[in-house]
């Protein structure tokens, strides 16, 4: 396991802005979001009922997801209408140009805790691209190893076509592998680290950088791995119409 290059937080903006990648451990999240870890790490119970993804082109069964849309404006954070996850095939060449439904996120799971995440976030964005209302999706995901091996990332390095992405990890329980590796989308440039402190983070300039993660193994029975993911994009939400 290779740790994860953490930023210290007066770098941040100046760190995501020269290397287009960033790290944070959760004691910083909680800090630079004016949040209290433990608010942030008493929505982890909300991880063991999320639904199953039915839409896996490998025929796999090993992830299950919540998915949520809002407006991030400043520090206001307003939900939409529940609404499909899409995105075009130059993103997602596996899972591309289709609407997937997922059930959404639990009401409670939109704390004041996240919110303030989500607004943090949505600063950070306007740091880099002006500021504006940012369109957001967070998406919880848990990976696990039922079925032998988990992939956190089926449709292989990619980007995800917003501004700004945040990985989250969340849980990392009875697991091997999953190792995240973030590369310049333009150049030769790479590093690779293993998330495993619950409430860090990895902070993506989407357009510069390329992500995945490695498949997971069994280390242990009813292994899994918990992720929330943030995306924030300008000028609205990807849609298929």
């Amino acid at each position: 396991m290779f740790t994860p290059p953490y930023t210290h937080p007066l770098n941040l903006q100046a760190t995501l802005k020269q290397q287009g990648f960033a790290l944070l451990p959760a004691a910083d999240v909680a800090a630079l979001s004016g949040c209290a870890l433990n608010d942030l790490q008493a929505l982890n119970d909300s991880w063991h009922r999320l639904g199953a993804d039915n839409y896996l082109k490998d025929g796999g069964k090993y992830r299950s997801r919540r998915h949520g849309s809002c407006v991030v404006s400043g520090t206001a954070v307003q939900t939409v209408p529940h609404r499909a996850h899409w995105q075009p095939v130059e993103y997602n060449a596996l899972h591309g140009g289709m609407e997937r439904w997922f059930e959404p996120l639990e009401d409670a799971t939109l704390s004041v805790a996240l919110r303030a995440v989500l607004a943090w976030l949505g600063g950070l964005s306007s740091h880099l691209r002006g500021n504006q209302p940012w369109f957001t999706e967070v998406h919880q995901f848990r990976i696990d190893t039922a079925g032998g091996i988990g992939r956190p990332t089926p449709e292989g390095a990619h980007r995800d076509g917003v501004d700004l992405v945040a990985v989250f990890l969340v849980a990392r329980e009875r697991v091997k592998g999953g190792e995240t590796r973030v590369f310049e989308a333009d150049g030769p440039v790479g590093q690779r680290f293993t998330l495993s402190e619950p409430w860090s983070v990895l902070l993506l300039d989407d357009a510069r950088m390329i992500h995945e993660t490695t498949p997971i193994q069994p280390d242990g029975e009813k292994g899994y791995r918990d992720t929330m993911v943030v995306t924030l994009r300008s000028k609205g939400f990807q849609d298929a119409s």
